[in-house]
């Protein structure tokens, strides 16, 4: 799975022999053309010009694409890869701008573009979409999405906290065992904790320090799941919950219970706030009560107004109530954007504060996305033929939407907001284009604190 010759769609291979007599070179660009969210937050294209892009394709590659090809009934470009493998050893003569990662731009707007660098590979702008495309959407979208919900949560914290303080562990990834690779976690995973610091994606860690210097980008906590309450069997209920406390309570420790493997309600009235209650509050740490069933919007704050009923609360600056540090609850059951905008509506109509509650979410976080969420495109703006420049676009009559633009591109920022314009309208040092690949070089790296602080920027202002 690695030929990065056979990364692409079949239809690609046909392509070299399309374009006019004397082209030399073509610039493409990826933009959202729209969708659920009026902006994107750009991320993951650093992991896939680290994987794919650095590493140089070999004759064995070109041979095994050849003869896939010929099996398959489509063209190959033998003579254009065996130019690249001996005139370029093997790495791709492209460059590639793109917005720095963690940047949160209008849609509408180019955040990639990419120009062969040896005339005579005008074909391979095109090629890489498919990989390139790929690369980009879907990183983007669930760093969007994730971001989408840190506004909220951040709007509701603004409205009935005293502070923003918890943000970075309101929204914790439980989308691994609901994604379709061990690879789309990693991608997706990691796009996440652009925005939040809460995670139990595996991998999606590992791809931090692979591929942006992170030694360690969220956490976790232990926790417990139906399958190690359930085991101690329904007389053994409480013994379960205790023995939770015994193995992970203690001084300024967090544990996460699941408390709904029979009946939620007799274990916030009578077995959290009950029996186990001294250990509760002696222990030292926070107890995290969670439910995984029924209407959330209904659930969570009768689930908050009991355990207040048997733990007391405090009244905070803003008038709302808020648990004792030994307790709060996570949802993790039927969370996405809209479902957390409801819970918290609830909350603060029953004046309950966001600071109660955390959200885990799984599908719809890194599975339930698609290239159409944001309107995802890659298309051409220009080409050179014999030395001239031309502008490139597509305009179907029967969906404006799907309009191109020419050019060759640039993104500046004018009265503070980001727009699109020409490349040589503009003076070079205010194109927020930035370099980062160039024949088979990574030129431009972010760390992975760089591209947090910088989608962080934004995050007061969205709440106020």
């Amino acid at each position: 799975m690695q030929n990065l010759i056979l990364n692409t769609d079949s239809y690609k291979t046909s392509h070299f022999v399309q374009y006019p007599q004397g082209a030399e070179f073509v610039s493409s660009y990826i933009e959202s053309r729209g969708g659920v969210h009026a902006s994107t937050v750009f991320f993951g294209l650093q992991m896939f010009i680290k994987q794919y892009l650095t590493k140089p394709i070999t004759l064995a590659d070109i041979d095994e694409a050849e003869m896939i090809c010929a099996a398959h009934g489509v063209p190959f470009n033998r003579d254009g890869w065996m130019h690249i493998l001996t005139a370029h050893k093997g790495y791709l003569p492209l460059e590639i701008e793109a917005v720095p990662e963690g940047t949160e731009v209008p849609t509408g707007n180019v955040l990639v573009q990419v120009i062969n660098t040896d005339p005579t590979c005008a074909w391979l702008t095109s090629y890489i979409e498919t990989a390139l495309l790929r690369a980009v959407w879907y990183p983007t979208t669930v760093a969007t999405v994730s971001k989408a919900c840190q506004n909220i949560i951040a709007r509701y914290l603004d409205e009935t906290a005293d502070n923003l303080n918890g943000l970075p562990f309101k929204l914790h990834d439980f989308g691994a065992r609901g994604a379709s690779s061990e690879e789309t976690v990693a991608i997706g995973g990691l796009a996440h904790l652009v925005n939040f610091m809460g995670t139990d994606s595996f991998s999606a860690l590992v791809a931090a320090r692979r591929f942006y210097g992170a030694d360690m980008a969220g956490f976790s906590i232990p926790a417990a799941e139906h399958s190690t309450i359930t085991s101690w069997g329904r007389d053994g209920e409480t013994a379960a919950y205790a023995n939770m406390l015994k193995q992970f309570g203690g001084e300024n420790k967090f544990v996460a219970v699941v408390s709904d493997s029979y009946d939620i309600w007799n274990a916030i009235d009578n077995l959290w706030g009950g029996e186990l209650k001294a250990q509760v509050e002696t222990m030292g740490g926070t107890l995290v009560v969670r439910p995984d069933s029924g209407e959330p919007v209904e659930v969570v704050p009768e689930a908050i107004e009991r355990l207040m009923a048997k733990f007391g609360y405090t009244t905070n600056t803003k008038g709302y109530k808020v648990l004792p540090a030994c307790v709060r609850l996570i949802q993790g059951d039927g969370v996405c954007a809209a479902s957390i905008d409801a819970i918290l509506a609830e909350m603060k109509k029953r004046g309950l504060s966001a600071d109660n509650v955390a959200f885990g979410m799984g599908g719809e976080l890194l599975q339930k996305v698609n290239r159409d969420t944001q309107k995802f495109a890659m298309k051409v703006s220009a080409i050179c033929i014999n030395g001239e420049w031309r502008d490139v676009y597509k305009d179907p009559i029967t969906d404006q939407g799907k309009r191109s633009k020419k050019g060759r591109l640039a993104l500046t920022k004018i009265n503070g907001q980001f727009q699109t314009v020409a490349r040589n309208s503009i003076n070079p040092v205010v194109n927020e284009l930035v370099t980062v690949f160039r024949n088979g070089k990574l030129i431009t790296e972010y760390t992975f604190d760089q591209v947090r602080n910088q989608a962080l920027g934004q995050v007061q202002n969205n709440a106020a």
